[in-house]
């Protein structure tokens, strides 16, 4: 029995040598860290968690094996075959981490079973093969480890590393959690940044969240450094739009309103337009039309200076194939360039009184009117009134939430208008899967079918239903948020 156990002590060490192999993908998918402190923490965290890992793997399984059936082949055989499972288990959170940013767990299952399917689906064969080889080489290296480890467990016993091996892995252990105490105390980003790369490490936390993704300053608790995650200067200019007129669809006019009055309900469904359901828009003025007209968010307070200038977009179509304008009867404070034209065949049109000049808006076979700014005392993005003929847009799917950022790439998708950037919105034609996203002042703002997730800079968060708007008992979903900030990484390729 004694000889049992010292075997697997020595099984444990070499399997966590190749634990650390394993788990250098997690760091390998992070930035590096950027400070002395920030790499003694990675090392020391890396080879201590890994360590502790393996160890815990041993005392939970393969040791009260070895207490019910204490006969070394059954045990090095059990041992082997527990072991190669979890290396494949942690090898494919390891790939998932690396593909999605975060690890195998029950907010992340639906992600992480997509990822697999489409793995399966490209390349069924190449799948199976791959794993079936990835599998029998480790059930190999794991009996070949466990004989060996058996065989020499006299010679092992007897080695000058034992000692400082283990000393190692517990300093490692120890040193880091100290280390991270320091961290919290203190507020170095660049230790508290790495709580949630291993698995089963430090859980992630809104606060570690907003530090992983460099979202805000910890060291002010409050500075946003969200200047590079707005939508950039270059890429607002538009000099990648390409435009087709094969790819041209019907006329389509957004006519935008200041507000929608709930009496009129009934007039917009005698002219045939029908309400689409949970859509949100910035309760700011300014915020809604950098959105609706730029596609940008609103991280600061230049949204006037954006607005005091056409967008780039509607420059480089010179041929007038997109028009935005106004009613003479509507004004618009604070976006001079904004005038009384002639509209185009794809047009984006200010209008407070929709309703009394409708007789103007025949010539367009998909209308949707919408209200600019969203009405709720509580948020900063609310629920916006939006009415439309366009069939197209009722295929949406059941809560399925908009935004005011979806209506420019939609508009001109329409128009035959395509880009090779991708816009921080959707085109409500051909949805990404991704949850949508907004960054207001200091707040994150994402959804995801009925779930309404907002982060503030100070760590605090709340989770709602976008359809009632109502408090839910929900965690914060980091898997939902790591996948809306995706929509940034996307717009800036």
């Amino acid at each position: 029995m004694n000889r049992l156990l010292n075997w697997g002590h020595w099984f444990s060490f070499f399997n966590i040598l190749l634990a650390l192999a394993v788990t250098s993908v997690y760091w390998l998918s992070e930035p590096a860290p950027i400070t002395a402190i920030g790499w003694l923490y990675l090392l020391v965290n890396w080879v201590g968690h890994t360590a502790f890992l393996c160890f815990m793997f041993f005392i939970l399984t393969i040791f009260p094996i070895s207490l019910i059936f204490p006969y070394q082949r059954h045990v090095r055989g059990l041992a082997a075959i527990l072991a190669s499972t979890a290396f494949v288990v942690l090898i494919f959170d390891a790939y998932v981490y690396a593909n999605l940013g975060y690890h195998i767990g029950s907010a992340s299952i639906d992600q992480a079973t997509e990822l697999l399917r489409q793995q399966i689906v490209t390349n069924l064969r190449n799948f199976v093969l791959i794993v079936l080889t990835v599998g029998a080489l480790l059930f190999a290296l794991e009996l070949t480890v466990s004989n060996y480890c058996w065989k020499k467990i006299e010679r092992l016993k007897k080695s000058s590393m034992t000692t400082p091996l283990f000393m190692g892995f517990i300093g490692s252990f120890m040193l880091s959690h100290l280390l991270h105490i320091y961290a919290d105390a203190n507020l170095q980003l660049d230790i508290t940044k790495q709580d949630n790369v291993l698995p089963l490490s430090y859980p992630a936390t809104a606060k570690t969240f907003l530090a992983r993704y460099q979202l805000v300053d910890l060291n002010s608790r409050a500075q946003l450094q969200l200047d590079k995650l707005s939508y950039p200067s270059k890429l607002s200019i538009g000099q990648t739009l390409v435009c087709n007129d094969d790819d041209a669809g019907k006329p389509t006019l957004l006519l935008v309103s200041d507000t929608l009055p709930a009496a009129t309900s009934n007039l917009l469904a005698a002219k045939g337009l029908h309400p689409l359901e949970q859509h949100f828009a910035p309760r700011n003025t300014n915020e809604a039309l950098l959105h609706l007209l730029y596609g940008k968010f609103s991280v600061d307070d230049n949204a006037q200076q954006w607005l005091e200038n056409a967008p780039g977009w509607l420059n480089q179509l010179g041929n007038g194939r997109v028009s935005i304008s106004r009613h003479e009867d509507t004004k618009i404070t604070g976006v001079p360039w904004l005038e009384h034209t002639n509209n185009s065949a794809f047009a984006i049109v200010f209008d407070n009184k929709p309703l009394q000049h409708w007789a103007l808006y025949q010539q367009y076979s998909n209308i949707v009117l919408l209200s600019l700014t969203g009405q709720h005392d509580n948020f900063n993005l609310a629920p916006a009134e939006v009415w439309s003929n366009w069939a197209a847009l009722r295929k949406l799917q059941p809560h399925q939430v908009t935004q005011q950022l979806d209506w420019l790439p939609t508009l001109l998708a329409q128009a035959g208008c395509s880009s090779h950037m991708s816009w921080l919105g959707d085109n409500l034609l051909k949805p990404r899967a991704l949850p949508k996203l907004t960054i207001s002042g200091q707040e994150i703002i994402s959804f995801k079918k009925d779930k309404m997730v907002i982060l503030r800079a100070d760590g605090s968060y709340g989770v709602w239903s976008a359809g009632t708007l109502l408090p839910l008992n929900d965690k914060l979903d980091l898997a939902m948020l790591t996948d809306a900030l995706k929509r940034i990484e996307q717009s800036q390729k």
